[in-house]
């Protein structure tokens, strides 16, 4: 029973576009960067296509703004691929100031293999560490943006970083049969158990869903919001279904905030952490001051 209920979950749960909105080839002299073929061209774009513990290749994409002081690593939901995709990050990269990744599940778009949970964790894996190795991004300094099912990926890496800056959580699911049934326990044979995962992320947390989504109800994101440890205000859209929130003006108002909230903690994060001048240290030695000390001691959210 356990293995049927869990098979026909992961079927709810996974829709990929068939046939895929775009293609992928090499590019001509660029190494490892290959360019994506059937989307409007775009030479500000990285795609790469990285391999996996799972032996897939996932495609990643990765749009650099120049003013970035926070990247955001995107997974999309269920029945999208990023050739759908492609235009809401550019008007995201505009808007937010941000350094967009993203990446298309195993078995989604021109990334390879079978869509299942486990792969999702695998794929975004794979792409967190081609962020830290190729561009050089710290925990500090990213966001996690999940939507729908990208939240079960997010929340499975969020749980494991301890310095993430921050997460958005689009339309997320409690876990998948919560998606079907309104059970209370979580069931052992479940998909992205996301009510047990939250528990475990230590940095900020934003939720955002429709009043209105009849796919994954309202009541998903309002216990997400509940469960999680550092609540950032959320965003109850009013009437907004599961796939339209991007298209009220609110969306990216409080997004912004948001990134602008993420910044200033980065920002002060940083300066907390900067080794205190020559003079300044002589100070400090000389009257015994505590408070330097206390500084350093801090995270982000000012506790010790």
């Amino acid at each position: 029973m356990g293995n049927v209920t869990s098979s026909v979950a992961a079927r709810l749960a996974f829709f990929p576009p068939e046939p895929a909105t775009y293609g992928i080839e090499a590019q001509d002299g660029a190494g490892s960067l290959l360019r994506m073929t059937g989307v409007s061209p775009d030479t500000g774009v990285e795609v790469r296509a990285l391999p996996t513990r799972a032996g897939t290749r996932v495609v990643s994409a990765f749009w650099r703004h120049p003013a970035a002081r926070l990247t955001l690593l995107y997974s999309h939901g269920n029945a999208a691929d990023l050739g759908q995709m492609f235009g809401l990050f550019l008007e995201l990269r505009a808007h937010l100031r941000v350094n967009i990744m993203s990446y298309d599940y195993s078995g989604y778009g021109a990334s390879t293999g079978k869509p299942s949970e486990y792969n999702t964790y695998n794929d975004i894996e794979a792409v967190y560490d081609c962020l830290k190795k190729e561009y050089g991004i710290e925990e500090e300094d990213l966001i996690l943006y999940g939507q729908s099912v990208g939240s079960g990926p997010t929340l499975h890496l969020a749980s494991r970083l301890e310095k993430l800056r921050g997460v958005v959580l689009h339309s997320g699911i409690l876990s998948g049969i919560r998606v079907l049934y309104p059970v209370k326990v979580t069931l052992w044979f479940d998909i992205f158990k996301n009510i047990d995962k939250i528990k475990q992320v230590a940095c900020p947390v934003l939720v955002i869903h429709g009043t209105a989504d009849d796919i994954v109800d309202f009541t998903h994101g309002k216990r997400l919001w509940e469960l999680a440890k550092e609540k950032y205000e959320p965003l109850w859209i009013k009437g907004g279904g599961h796939c339209n929130l991007e298209t009220y003006p609110e969306y990216i108002r409080h997004l912004r905030k948001f990134i602008n909230a993420m910044e200033k903690l980065a920002k002060d994060s940083k300066a907390a952490q900067a080794p205190p001048s020559s003079s300044l240290a002589a100070e400090a030695r000389h009257s015994k001051c505590l408070r330097f000390g206390k500084s350093r001691r801090r995270d982000s959210t000012g506790r010790q």
